[in-house]
């Protein structure tokens, strides 16, 4: 089969990052002749990059439209990414879909449908599942070895960003133009990992701080509280305001705990299921015999590794380790906790959908931010 043709719509910071790897032949079976941006600067950028050897377009339309590529990467802004893969799948091409899928339910909704019906291949650029901690992770929990889950931990505050990042782009952190902070930009990773892993929750309930530490009027610190349909309970805490920060995943199970924290990924395991062990323990202190056991993990190919699955699908029919379909839940997330926060009360899932639209539309015809960008291209490498 022939390499599939690549065109990236959006070409800065990670945009870029997708454009060069693919340029330099390091996705067998892929090649990149397009790129797109509607910012002058970044076409001249990619006019100096590619020397004449990819085609350029000042809209992502005109590149979907030219016929001159079977797939396209698309790091746009995130209110486009549904539209732009809407086009892209209902004219015959396959999309692969920058986090988030989209800023509301109510969008990504209409997005699967469209991907349902077109046949061609859907993926969302969740490249952390490629990381073997997290793969390990999914693995024992949903192999029932960890036993049923009693409780989930899950801190995710090394997304360290300064005033520079916020004020780099002007729909950076607004509510018109990015739909959101830290759950809408860092922490969609971390929200599918961790519904990727434990499973979705019942019901949410958070608090939000909306510039807490930034000049910004969208939220840049996150606690949230989730009960899960067994009755497990969880708890996701997120910031961009925290130095050193932590990243650590705690989940507890019938059979003892996973605990992922510093690079290193320990399995404490019950030898006997700790619910049966409180029914037939004769004393009331003792606990079950309990293994330590230090798992070995490997490191993952992050964006690299989910375009190569994501062309490896198109061309050979190998399943996609992130379904663009699968991008919903993490939206699903961050939207209820963003709606709990404004309600002040706990949201059931799955919600109103309208209900979420109407309150995000009245943040943003409300607002009174006035942002002073830059409008600056950052470098993206090494910041996931």
């Amino acid at each position: 089969m022939k390499d599939v043709r690549f065109g990236v719509l959006g070409i800065g910071g990670m945009g870029r990052h997708h454009a060069q790897y693919l340029y330099g032949n390091e996705i067998p079976g892929a090649k990149l002749v397009a790129v797109a941006d509607a910012v002058p600067a970044a076409l001249d950028w990619a006019q100096t990059r590619f020397e004449g050897n990819v085609q350029i377009f000042d809209s992502p339309t005109a590149l979907l439209q030219s016929g001159t590529v079977d797939a396209v990467i698309i790091a746009t802004p995130h209110y486009l990414h549904p539209p732009l893969a809407i086009a892209a799948l209902k004219g015959g091409i396959h999309a692969l879909v920058e986090k988030p899928a989209g800023v509301y339910t109510k969008q990504v909704k209409e997005l699967n449908e469209v991907a349902e019906q077109s046949g061609k291949i859907f993926g969302i650029m969740f490249n952390q599942r490629t990381h073997g901690a997290h793969q390990k992770l999914h693995e024992l929990v949903h192999s029932g070895e960890l036993g049923e889950i009693k409780r989930t931990h899950y801190v995710i505050t090394d997304w360290f960003r300064s005033q520079a990042y916020y004020d780099s782009g002007g729909w950076r952190a607004t509510w018109e133009g990015e739909g959101g902070g830290v759950l809408l930009n860092q922490s969609p990773h971390n929200l599918d990992l961790w519904q990727w892993i434990c499973g979705m929750p019942s019901r949410v309930r958070a608090s939000c701080g909306f510039g807490k530490y930034h000049n910004i009027e969208v939220e840049d610190d996150v606690t949230a509280f989730v009960e899960y349909p067994n009755g497990a309970t969880g708890t996701f805490i997120t910031a961009t305001g925290e130095v050193p920060g932590t990243n650590s995943l705690e989940i507890v199970g019938d059979r003892g705990k996973l605990l992922w924290t510093e690079g290193k990924l320990t399995f404490w395991q019950t030898r006997v299921p700790v619910s049966e062990w409180t029914k037939t323990a004769k004393g009331g202190f003792e606990k079950p015999e309990t293994w330590k056991i230090e798992i070995p993990t490997k490191s993952g190919e992050d964006h690299k590794g989910i375009t190569k699955n994501f062309v490896a699908a198109i061309r050979d029919g190998v399943p996609l380790l992130a379904r663009g379909q699968e991008g919903i839940n993490g939206v699903t997330l961050a939207n209820a906790m963003l709606l709990s926060s404004w309600t002040d009360n706990w949201v059931d899932l799955p919600f109103d959908d309208e209900l979420y639209y109407q309150k995000l539309q009245e943040r943003i015809q409300n607002s009174t931010f006035k942002k002073d960008s830059e409008g600056k291209s950052l470098e993206f490498s090494g910041t996931f």
